[in-house]
C-alpha cells in the first residue's frame, strides 16, 4: 500500500518544499507529488502543521541509557541503543569503540556481526576511535592503550568485522602509509583526530587519501599565528568533518567559525557517552556533559536533534543547513547518499517528523511510524 503524507512542509536535503504530498511504498520515498495525483486506495496522512526531514545519522556514538557499548560491547547494547536512539529521530548511526584492548575491539567486532541480523535498521556499523591515536592528543583515551597500527592487526580486524567496521579514527602523523591505504582499499572511512599532526601533515593527508577529520577543535593542535596546526590544514583542504555542537567541546562561536569556513563539509555528531563505574572509561555525569574520575572531558549529553538546534539558535545556522549537517552530510560522507540523507525516489524512507520548533512528533523507519 501507498502512504501519502499531506500538508507537511518538506525538507528534502536539497530544498524546501511545501504544498506537496510525500509518497511511500514499501519502505521507500516514492515521489514527491501534487494532491491530485494520489492514487485511489493510498493511506493518507494528514500532517498540517508539521515538518518533514531526512533521519538523523550520528557516526559516532558510545552508548546511551546507562549500556556503554565503548566499554561493553554486547548485542544487548546494540539493541538499547538502536530502541533509544530511534526514540529521538536517530535513523542511523555508527557503534564506537574508544581506545581499548585488543578483547574489547574483537568482542564489539563479533557482537556487530552477531546483532546484523536482528538490527531493526539505524545500526550502520561500527566507528572505531583508536586505538591509533597520538597520546599527545588523547584526551580521555588512556595512554597505555595507544599505540602504533600495524597492517597486520588492522588487516586482522577488518576481515573479522566482515564489512562491520565503517569508519576508524587515526593520528595520521603516526601511521604507516601501508595501513592507510589498505584501509582505503576497503571502502573504510578514515578520520584524522586525536592527532598531533602539524599544518604540513594534515596538508599532505587530506591531499592523498584521508576523507574526514574527528571532532575539529578536540584534541588537535590549536589554530595558532606562527603554528597553523592541523586546524588550519582543515580549513584549508576541507575534508569532511564533525563537530561536537554543544557549547562545551566546543564553544559555539568557534561553531560559527568551523562552519563559514567548512561549508558543507562540516557535520554534527553527538560523541555521546554514558555513565558507567566499569572498564577503562568511567564516565561521570557532570552537569550538561561527563568527565573521567580525573575530571578530564569525555563525551556529551547531545542528541543529533539538540546539535540541530544549537546550530540554528546559537551558531547563525539556517533550519534547513543545520538539519543537512545531521543527516545529508554524514550519509554523502559515508557513501550512502544514494538511499539516506535525502527525500528522493528510491531512497529510503527514514524520516523525522517536527513542529515548528523542532519538537520530534514521531520518527519513521523504512516507512514504519515510531
Amino acid at each position: 500500500m501507498i502512504t501519502a503524507i499531506t500538508n507537511a512542509i518538506i525538507y528534502t536535503g536539497e530544498e524546501k518544499i511545501e504544498g506537496k504530498t510525500l509518497l511511500i511504498e514499501h519502505g521507500k520515498i516514492r515521489a514527491v507529488v501534487n494532491s491530485s495525483e494520489i492514487a485511489a486506495g493510498s493511506k493518507i496522512l494528514d500532517f498540517s502543521d508539521y515538518y518533514i526531514a531526512p533521519g538523523l545519522l550520528d557516526l559516532q556514538i558510545y552508548g546511551s541509557g546507562g549500556f556503554l557499548f565503548a566499554g561493553s560491547p554486547t548485542v544487548g547494547a546494540l539493541h538499547h541503543m538502536e530502541t533509544l536512539l530511534l526514540k529521538q529521530g536517530c535513523t542511523g548511526f555508527f557503534a564506537t569503540v574508544g581506545t581499548n584492548t585488543s578483547e574489547i575491539v574483537e568482542q564489539a567486532i563479533d557482537s556487530a556481526k552477531s546483532y546484523r541480523k536482528n538490527s531493526i535498521g539505524n545500526f550502520l556499523g561500527l566507528h572505531l576511535e583508536g586505538p591509533f591515536l597520538n597520546t599527545v592528543r588523547r584526551g580521555a583515551h588512556p595512554a597505555n592503550l595507544i599505540r602504533k597500527a600495524t597492517l597486520a592487526e588492522v588487516k586482522g580486524w577488518v576481515e573479522r568485522a566482515d564489512g562491520e567496521i565503517k569508519m576508524i579514527t587515526i593520528a595520521p602523523e603516526l601511521q604507516d602509509e601501508e595501513v592507510i591505504n589498505y584501509l582505503n582499499s576497503q571502502n573504510i572511512v578514515i578520520s584524522a583526530g586525536h592527532s598531533d599532526a602539524n599544518f604540513e601533515e594534515g596538508m599532505q593527508f587530506f591531499e592523498n587519501k584521508a576523507f574526514a577529520a574527528t571532532h575539529i577543535f578536540n584534541a588537535m593542535p590549536q589554530l595558532h599565528h606562527r603554528d597553523p596546526g592541523l586546524v588550519a590544514a582543515i580549513f584549508k583542504q576541507k575534508p569532511y568533518a564533525s563537530i561536537v555542537a554543544d557549547g562545551i567541546h566546543v564553544k559555539f562561536p568557534m561553531v560559527e567559525l568551523a562552519k563559514r569556513e567548512m561549508g558543507n563539509k562540516l557535520f554534527y555528531i553527538t560523541d555521546a557517552v554514558t555513565e558507567t563505574k566499569e572498564g577503562v572509561y568511567q564516565h561521570i555525569l557532570k552537569d550538561d556533559h561527563y568527565v573521567m574520575p580525573d575530571g578530564t572531558l569525555s563525551g556529551s549529553c547531545l542528541s543529533m536533534l539538540k546539535a540541530v538546534k544549537n546550530g540554528i539558535k546559537h551558531a547563525g545556522i539556517s533550519v534547513e543547513e543545520s538539519l543537512r549537517m545531521a543527516s545529508t552530510y554524514p550519509a554523502t560522507l559515508i557513501n550512502r547518499q544514494n538511499d539516506l540523507g535525502f527525500i528522493k525516489p528510491d531512497a529510503i524512507a527514514n524520516l523525522i517528523v517536527f513542529d515548528k520548533d523542532l519538537n520530534l512528533k514521531s520518527t519513521i523507519l523504512s516507512g514504519l511510524i515510531h
